[in-house]
């Protein structure tokens, strides 16, 4: 099936639909870095290194779905929550690319910050614009203008959309991934196919880690740590431990606990230590203060962020529980993103991790894979695509 990436990044959507299945036709990246990213983990001559502005969609056909992670600064909590009026908003130029291309489907991902209220009434437009990408909204620069002439024509009883849009928040951390990573997910599938698309349930639950570590001792068990450290908790997390105790006892709960640090990074060695792996440098500077406190090794990792905001929680950083911290090294933080140990991101230790910190994990990224593949791979949508595309034409 085939695919194209836009504002791909260091391609973790990328890489985790190409582990689905999925066959890239192009990458569209703006960044020069991340340009050199995919380049070294993809096809180098797909790579389309520019503003997606100027990329010519035209030349392309028979794309099966449309895929990326349009820019999140303008939605982004720590960002300026800019929104429509922040010149890096991409998602008018994600519309535009459904619009040309058509495709039997498209995933798109976001922060969490898309969903604030203060963004409601844009988040509702960029959904009815997915659902129409052919409505004509050329007439007027004014989105809020555009939202109502959209809203007045899905209103009408005999219109139907052109694509199912839908959209959660996902924490890729019930995913099996070992980090609290929590993003807008929006997927659409074309309204002429018959397969209906469905969210894949998370099967990883901190519950069933806490159950592991403190009623069952299980996760120090297969740590082969006998005793269990004392980590500085807040009252808060205390109390979930509490919790836990009360609600299930003896009787495990019907899960798969989620990943920490320690499960993902527990074989790489100390980056002090001598080694052959270039990416795991040791960072010096790593400091600790109230509110700025990193992430703890056996807890999965705060979500790794990037941006001109910074990092405010030390998100990358772990802290141990003799309270010690140092920084992630970009080799850590690529595995708790899952990436492949083999992925190359290229650049400095503070570019590196701002393109770790932009990618969507590859776990979560082959989850939803797996599951557009089983819609697309449906006979009767086989059967209706050429006609469907014969009478857009």
């Amino acid at each position: 099936m085939r695919s194209i990436e836009l504002f791909s990044g260091a391609g973790g959507l990328a890489k985790g639909l190409e582990i689905s299945g999925f066959e890239h036709v192009a990458y569209v990246e703006n960044n020069r870095d991340a340009c050199i990213t995919l380049r070294n983990n993809f096809n180098a001559k797909k790579v389309f290194e520019g503003d997606i502005r100027e990329y010519e969609f035209d030349t392309l056909s028979n794309i099966d779905v449309i895929a990326g992670g349009p820019p999140c600064q303008p939605f982004s909590l720590g960002g300026k929550h800019k929104s429509s009026s922040d010149e890096r908003d991409m998602f008018p130029l994600a519309i535009k690319a459904v619009r040309s291309l058509r495709p039997k489907a498209f995933i798109f991902e976001n922060v969490k910050g898309l969903l604030r209220p203060s963004f409601s009434d844009y988040f509702k437009y960029i959904l009815l614009r997915l659902q129409y990408p052919d409505f004509n909204c050329e007439n007027s620069n004014d989105w809020s203008k555009n939202f109502s002439l959209l809203r007045e024509f899905s209103s009408n009883s005999s219109t139907t959309p052109e694509y199912r849009v839908q959209f959660q928040l996902m924490n890729a951390a019930d995913y099996g991934v070992s980090q609290t990573r929590e993003r807008v997910i929006i997927v659409g599938v074309r309204s002429d196919l018959n397969s209906r698309w469905l969210y894949p349930e998370g099967k990883y639950t901190q519950d069933r880690l806490l159950w592991d570590q403190y009623v069952s001792g299980e996760y120090w068990e297969k740590h082969k740590i006998k005793k269990v450290p004392e980590y500085s908790h807040s009252k808060h997390f205390l109390r979930k431990i509490e919790t836990i105790k009360k609600k299930y006892g003896f009787i495990p709960p019907r899960s798969l606990p989620w990943k920490t640090l320690r499960d993902v990074l527990s074989n790489v060695p100390n980056p002090k230590a001598m080694h052959q792996i270039g990416d795991h440098l040791f960072r010096a500077g790593a400091r600790s203060y109230p509110g700025h406190t990193g992430s703890m090794f056996d807890q999965p990792s705060k979500t790794i962020k990037a941006g001109d905001h910074g990092v405010p929680g030390g998100e990358n950083m772990i802290r141990f529980s003799d309270d010690s911290i140092r920084y992630l090294t970009v080799y850590e933080a690529k595995l708790v993103q899952s990436f492949p140990a083999s992925f190359k991101i290229h650049g400095a230790w503070g570019e590196a991790m701002r393109q770790i910190g932009n990618a969507v994990p590859v776990t979560i990224a082959e989850v939803l894979g797996a599951e557009l593949k089983r819609v697309l791979s449906d006979n009767s949508s086989q059967q209706t695509n050429q006609k469907y595309l014969m009478r857009c034409a």
